[in-house]
């Protein structure tokens, strides 16, 4: 599996806190393992964003992906707020 940055994704992540940015390469490590490790809480999104899923970094953060084939597109990260 390849995963592709958006750049929105990549502004975003530029703007979080260190710390944050380290818990989510963290995040991404276990996901590049298995993206359905429970730890990560990885579920379909609904409504308006239903064809898109999100894991999380931490209870307030997440990251919204989408599957491309066998790979996969990081969209966005940051809280609930974000999308």
């Amino acid at each position: 599996m390849i995963i592709y940055y958006h750049p929105k994704f990549s502004r975003m992540y530029k703007k979080l806190p260190r710390a944050l940015q380290k818990l989510a390469e963290e995040r991404e490590r276990a996901f590049r393992i298995n993206p359905f490790d429970s730890r990560l809480d990885t579920h379909k999104l609904h409504g308006r964003l239903k064809e898109f899923w999100s894991f999380e970094i931490d209870p307030k953060n997440h990251i919204m992906f989408e599957f491309d084939g066998a790979d996969v597109i990081f969209l966005k990260i940051g809280d609930h707020s974000e999308y």
